[in-house]
């Protein structure tokens, strides 16, 4: 089972979890990350590097729609590999609920 990316994400995108996965199965959108379910190994290592707890394993996300985000937008967003400074106000969205809405459907810059 992969691990996803939920809303905690948006607006923060901190990218310890880039650093540290070894099959590189990131993809950038403008203001949230998502993982690429058919790449991800479900190691795990990327939950455990996150500082705001977005990423948890489909089956934690409940519904499956955060599990259906991810693999649509990892086949639309550039795939990132090597992180980039976490924005400047990252730290003011860390515990913003209800973030799903401002969720940009537009492709990060990607490495």
């Amino acid at each position: 089972m992969p691990h996803v990316i939920t809303e905690d994400c948006i607006r923060c995108k901190y990218m310890e979890c880039v650093t540290v996965c070894p099959v590189d199965c990131f993809h950038e959108g403008e203001n949230m990350l998502v993982i690429d379910p058919g790449a991800c190994i479900d190691c795990g290592v990327c939950a455990s590097a996150c500082p705001v707890e977005a990423i948890v394993s489909d089956w934690e996300a409940g519904d499956g729609e955060w599990t259906a985000i991810n693999a649509e937008y990892a086949r639309k967003w550039p795939k990132i590999t090597h992180p980039r400074a976490v924005t400047a106000d990252a730290d003011d969205w860390h515990d913003v609920p209800g973030k799903r809405f401002i969720r940009s459907p537009d492709p990060g810059r990607g490495s």
